[in-house]
This record gives structure tokens, sequence and C-alpha cells, in this order.
């Protein structure tokens, strides 16, 4: 014991008996110097005390749709870090086709007696669902909290990216560039994102592009989520003499990438293409990725917050909260073809001259 006592204290860089004190749970040792001792127990590899093992405040359940699309990782990965934060052990339910449905994981959950769940894309951004099933869940009672999708008559807390404005500041940089005949690729009508994403970018093209309304039906293409969705969409937009596209998604955008260069067309040379949620490796693939990131770490913060605010008694208003998204310009859009003629010129230089775009970042070919 004095050898692994002396082992300790020399990673603490403290005396023997101070981690003898800070191992019995003993006073007089200051915070950090009782957060040394028991960080070189880790480094180390002994196990804590079981008195010193920090108790968890109960399991929480995290519903995820599925993790092919790398946005959910990182929504799952913030949320379930900032609840071990505050002492909540979390339980990760992935849905997959055809697998265990959201109403299946929330039985096993309550079964585990949680004390909250959070929602990420579930079936409360689905107008065509049953809400119901979260209005029994609130009746239990049971704190849940849900995140990117909106239901007026559900008493929790919601917390969404301003898909409106995502899809407005995406025509709004595209029209900055030239681009007038601009796409949008976005999922089925039903969900609530995508409602709001359709109206951000009917509302922009109808101030900014000077098309006609009658023209802007057909240059919105509502299809399957996903690469393949991206890709069909693009292709019967391309045929349509569209410039540019915004994208539902960062996987819709490269399947757009993909449909342009089987046509042996250039992005962005020839068609300029903008995502949304910046999920990870957005900025390798090739080209870098232009896209409307959601600020998924203050969203999932929020949402946790929130979450445990209602579970300890102190209710969190019921209403939604809207996050900004922000444009990340990469090497994904560019100057109309008809105003710069797929150049890859960018602005001109202080000294008068035009300069090209800098190397790009290693990049992650988007498949053919």
């Amino acid at each position: 014991m004095r050898a692994r006592l002396s082992d300790i204290a020399q990673q603490a860089d403290v005396s023997e008996a101070t981690v003898s004190r800070v191992l019995n749970d003993r006073p007089g040792v200051a915070p950090e110097t009782r957060q040394a001792v028991l960080t070189a127990l880790d480094v180390l590899g002994y196990e804590r005390p079981a008195r010193l093992r920090k108790r968890s405040a109960g399991l929480v359940g995290l519903v995820v749709p599925e993790l092919d699309n790398p946005i959910f990782p990182a929504f799952a990965q913030v949320i379930e870090s900032t609840l071990a934060q505050s002492g909540f052990t979390p339980v990760l339910c992935t849905q997959t086709a055809g697998g265990v449905t959201e109403d299946e994981y929330v039985e096993m959950l309550l079964d585990r007696q949680v004390s909250g769940i959070v929602f990420v894309s579930g079936l409360h951004a689905d107008t065509a669902a049953n809400h119901d099933r979260y209005r029994a869940l609130i009746a239990r009672p049971l704190p849940i909290v849900m995140i990117n999708g909106y239901v007026p008559d559900v008493a929790a807390p919601f917390v969404s990216c301003d898909d409106g404005e995502a899809a407005e500041l995406a025509v709004a940089h595209l029209v900055a560039l030239g681009h007038r005949r601009i796409g949008l690729i976005t999922g089925p009508d039903r969900f609530v994102p995508v409602r709001r994403k359709v109206a951000g970018w009917r509302n922009a093209m109808a101030r900014l592009s000077g098309l006609p309304e009658s023209e802007l039906d057909a240059l919105a293409e509502l299809t399957l989520f996903g690469v393949e969705g991206g890709e069909a969409a693009a292709g019967r937009l391309l045929d349509r003499g569209v410039t540019g596209v915004v994208c539902g998604s960062d996987l819709m955008a490269l399947g757009a990438v993909r449909a342009a260069r089987q046509r042996g067309l250039t992005v962005p040379g020839d068609l300029s293409v903008v995502g949304y949620d910046d999920s990870p490796l957005m900025a390798f693939t090739d080209p870098p990725l232009t896209t409307m990131r959601q600020p998924v770490a203050a969203m999932a913060v929020a949402a946790v917050r929130a979450l445990v605010d209602e579970i300890n008694g102190h209710a969190a208003p019921h209403s939604e909260y809207l996050f900004r998204p922000e444009l990340v310009v990469r090497g994904s859009t560019a100057v109309a073809p008809a105003a710069g003629g797929g150049s890859t010129l960018v602005a001109p230089a202080a000294g008068g001259g035009s300069t090209r775009r800098r190397p790009s970042p290693p990049t992650l070919a988007v498949p053919a």
C-alpha cells in the first residue's frame, strides 16, 4: 500500500499523508489538491474507492434518428458530455430503417426509470405523426426536451436552428455571386425544418433573385434525405438551368456535387452548391463545402440545461429557442457562370490584379 501511496503522491506532487487523507475522504484538503490526487489515481490506473466515485444523478435517454448523417453523432457527443458533467448517465438510442422505433425505445427507457429524455429530430419534427406520445410522457410526469422540430401545443422546451434564416442567408450568398436561377433541394414536405427552409428560400428568391413567382415552384425539389436524394434532385434542377443550389443537408449537397460531375460539369465553375449542417469533414471534401453551420454545441448545451432544470423541478419555459445559423464559405460556391464564366479567379488583390484561389486543405473525394 505504501508503494502505491508513494506512486500516487509522486504523480500528484503531494505528500503520502495527503494522499491518505483524500483516499479516506477526510477533511482538511484543498479542492484542487483533492482533484490532483484523484486525477493521479486515474492516470496510474488505480480504481477509485467506492466512497469517492461520483454517484450518477440518474439515467437520461437520448434518442437520435440515425448515425449515418455525421451531424447526429456530433449532437450526441456534446449532449452526452454535457449530461455527464451534470452527473447524469446518458443512454443512447439510435434508430435505423426497419429497426427499433422511437416509441419502442421510449418504452425501454421508461422501464429503466430514466429521469428524462432528449429527442433529436424525432417524430416531433414530423407534422404527420401523432404527438400525443409526447403529451403522455409529460403527463407522467417525465421531463423531455426536443431538438430541431416544433409542436406548438406540446408543453416542453424546444431547441432549433433557424432553418428559414439559413435558407435566406444561403440564397443571399449565391445572389451576391451573380446567381439568379437558384434551386432548393431538401426533404419531404411533412417535416417542420423542411417547411421552414422552403419558406425561407421562397422569401429570399422573391426578394432578391428577380425571378417571377411562377418560376419558383419548378426550382424546388423535395426528395429523400441523403446523398442519393440530393443527386437525383440536382439532376432534375440542372435540366432546368440552375447555376446554384441550396441543399437541406450536407449529404444532399454531396449528392448534388456528384450529379454535376457525372454530367461533366465542375463545382463551383458550372454549379455552386451550399449545404446545411457543417458536419465533420465538410471542410475536406472536394471541393470543400460551403454550408450553413448549425451551432451544435450551443444548441446541445441549451437542451441539456433545460432538461436538467426540468428534472430538478425548475420548469424551463415551454417554448422554442431558435439559434442562428452561420454561413461558412468554402470552395463549392463561386461567381455565376454568366457573370464569371466559371473562372477560378477571386476578388482583385490590393495591387489591382486578380488572385487565384489558395490551395484547399487535403480533400476527401466525393464518389462519382
